[in-house]
């Protein structure tokens, strides 16, 4: 709720004053986009559940499984977190975007972060940085929390898996080997779409998503990707309008 109000207020505000804002993650080329973090952790009255002081970054067993379950289901995950063909104009490879589905500690290259600064047992957390606010927040928030509780449920382990952490620049030609070796985030939204159709039986769990809601989101999202796809490009006529 608070997500929306947000955006509403800017959106507002920005008009008083005979301005616009937009929440596209990549309205001008060239210049850096804009994404949507989200920065998560789960807890009870009884206390955190990410915490354990001998883990890395003092994360628990429970916040590995947790991260691993996000980054296992990483590239179905974006086609909710990621819903718009500009989302695939910011996640670009050698831009500082987050395209490698991978964790660590305070690196920008990462998919996921846990903050640095996050250090007390009731603030320890992860933080998901490809997602940006094209996303429906309620769909994101419900779809990154059941891959969440996914990699719980099959007592995953982010780092068995193979997803870190790995505190080498992902944007560094240095480290290319290691980079190509690992996973990356679907590079358009058709794509994002068929990993959707692939695998989303995590969401189905609990029926917290209906089928009819996936099949809905796929078939809406390849429409508008086809239509973009199709629409001559402004860019097209400096390259071949006198050809």
């Amino acid at each position: 709720d608070r997500s929306m109000i947000i955006k509403y207020f800017v959106r507002m505000l920005a008009r008083r004053y005979g301005k616009v804002a937009t929440f596209m993650p990549e309205p001008l080329h060239g210049h850096a986009g804009s994404g949507m973090h989200f920065h998560q952790l789960l807890r009870s009255e009884n206390g955190p559940w990410f915490y354990e002081e001998s883990g890395y970054a003092g994360l628990s067993k429970m916040a590995l499984s947790y991260v691993a379950g996000i980054l296992d289901h990483g590239r179905s995950l974006i086609a909710v977190t990621n819903p718009s063909t500009n989302s695939y104009k910011r996640l670009v490879p050698g831009f500082e975007a987050p395209v490698k589905l991978f964790f660590t500690v305070a690196n920008r290259s990462a998919a996921i972060r846990i903050p640095k600064y996050a250090t007390s047992p009731e603030d320890k957390r992860m933080e998901f940085r490809p997602p940006d606010a094209t996303c429906n927040p309620y769909l994101a928030m419900s779809a990154m929390l059941m891959a969440g509780i996914d990699g719980i449920k099959r007592s995953l382990n982010a780092e068995e898996m193979g997803f870190g952490p790995f505190k080498e620049d992902m944007f560094d030609d240095a480290h290319k080997e290691l980079r190509d070796s690992l996973k990356s985030v679907p590079e358009t939204l058709t794509e994002a779409m068929d990993a959707l159709e692939e695998d989303h039986a995590y969401l189905l769990a609990g029926e917290v998503f209906p089928p009819e809601l996936i099949a809905a989101l796929i078939r809406t999202k390849r429409a508008e990707s086809k239509l973009v796809r199709n629409m001559p490009h402004p860019k097209e006529f400096s390259l071949y309008f006198n050809i």
